[in-house]
């Protein structure tokens, strides 16, 4: 499967019952593009454990990778979204994920062109998070 927006592979996971409210499509399983970082619902059945380092070799694995992966998705709508990430960034550090560093390393990270920007998305989510 690609990127219907970038044409990049992306990286089918399962999303937990705790965040499908959060997912494109509210599915069972979603899409993170190794480039661009979005988000987009799939019904392709996702593997046990998704290969969350064909984004990054830092992105976090498990439960704390698919938290993490609708965080990067929503960036793009901070206003709009804000409750929904705020959601997800508390998931993703339960299960063990550094959000702003991840969200750091992915900003330098060659290959990743992200769809919002990387830097003011960073400060303003520190913000958010503090």
């Amino acid at each position: 499967m690609t990127c219907p927006a970038c044409g990049s592979d992306v990286v089918v996971f399962a999303v937990p019952p705790s965040l499908r409210p959060h997912a494109p499509g509210a599915g069972g399983t979603a899409a993170i593009c190794a480039s661009c970082l979005r988000t987009h619902p799939t019904d392709r059945s996702a593997v046990a454990e998704p290969p969350f380092e064909a984004v990054h070799s830092a992105f976090p694995t498990g439960k704390a990778g698919a938290a993490l992966a609708l965080t990067l998705g929503l960036l793009d709508s901070l206003a709009l979204r804000r409750a929904d990430i705020d959601d997800c960034c508390s998931h993703a550090e339960r299960a063990g994920a550094d959000v702003l560093l991840t969200l750091d390393r992915l900003a330098t990270a060659g290959g990743v062109d992200p769809h919002f920007d990387a830097d003011r998305r960073r400060v303003q989510l520190a913000e958010m998070l503090g």
